[in-house]
């Protein structure tokens, strides 16, 4: 059940009025070591962003096949990545991040969960040097494009994932959405405060002051990427955004087992957590089939 917080966010999104105005990331790149740490710190094994790494990490499996090639876009220090990549073991996946520190952190990562399918390189999103047109199979970033500096380089991401991408090839892009209200984005910052780094809880705030507006991605879309992908949001909060293309292959049971497993050995708040994201993502039109 959403927490009082939650709903009372949700009411003040029904007010009418446009959001505030949209404040990029202090650091458009994470390279500050402390920073880095705190973030990695809440996606480890157990941290706080637990829930909503097995949330998107079932959306991936229904994108990527057996020997793709799939494209991360901002993979950070990799605890997104590593998840999936666990998952689909015949999947190659290659990260790629504008953070030295957080590729530092990356290359560990893979390292100490054993996984060859997996390669980093440095690169800039919104210019895919060395990356040929068609040559992935599947794009994926999760909740990484907030840290671009304008609409205009989130268009760029857009146009470069068109051009690196297959026809009939896979997409799963998720950030947040920019909400009507700071104080709801408050909220939803200092929910876990007390089981979160302080600094990641003050990134996370930076992270939904900088998001871009749902209207933003539908632009992008509708401009590079018409019809390979459709547009979701969670419903009531524009909390999350989502552009995912249809499923490109049934659901792995392997995968499913998997998750569902490590979602019945989390805590009950982070189980509940987990079923919050599922209920406004499917009120919005994005089920879960690994789930």
């Amino acid at each position: 059940m959403p927490t009082p917080g939650m709903i009372l966010a949700a009411a003040r999104e029904l007010l009418p009025g446009p959001p505030p105005p949209r404040v990029p990331e202090p650091d458009l790149v994470m390279d500050d070591p402390a920073k880095v740490a705190a973030f990695h710190e809440a996606g480890a094994e157990g941290g706080v962003m637990t829930p909503v790494y097995l949330f998107h990490a079932a959306q991936v499996c229904d994108v990527v096949r057996p020997g793709d090639r799939v494209l991360d876009l901002g993979c950070g220090p990799a605890n997104q990545l590593a998840l999936v990549a666990a998952l689909n073991p015949q999947t190659h996946f290659l990260g790629v991040d504008l953070s030295a520190e957080m590729l530092a952190r990356a290359e560990a990562r893979i390292a100490e969960r054993g996984l060859a399918n997996v390669a980093l390189r440095r690169g800039d999103i919104t210019e895919l040097r060395g990356l040929e047109d068609g040559s992935v199979d599947a794009v994926i970033s999760t909740v990484v494009l907030h840290h671009l500096p304008d609409e205009a380089a989130l268009a760029r991401c857009f146009a470069e994932i068109a051009r690196v991408l297959r026809p009939g090839g896979g997409i799963y892009l998720v950030d947040f959405g920019r909400m009507r209200s700071e104080a709801s984005m408050r909220a939803f910052a200092w929910q876990h405060a007390r089981r979160q780094p302080e600094l990641f809880t003050l990134d996370y705030f930076h992270s939904l002051r900088a998001a871009f507006r749902v209207e933003d991605f539908g632009a992008a879309l509708a401009r590079h990427l018409a019809g390979r992908a459709r547009l979701y949001r969670t419903a009531l909060v524009p909390y999350m955004v989502a552009v995912k293309s249809p499923p490109r292959r049934p659901p792995d049971e392997a995968a499913r087992a998997r998750l569902r497993a490590l979602a019945q050995a989390m805590p009950p708040h982070q189980r509940r957590d987990l079923r919050d994201l599922r209920l406004f993502f499917r009120l919005g039109g994005l089920a879960s089939r690994h789930l």
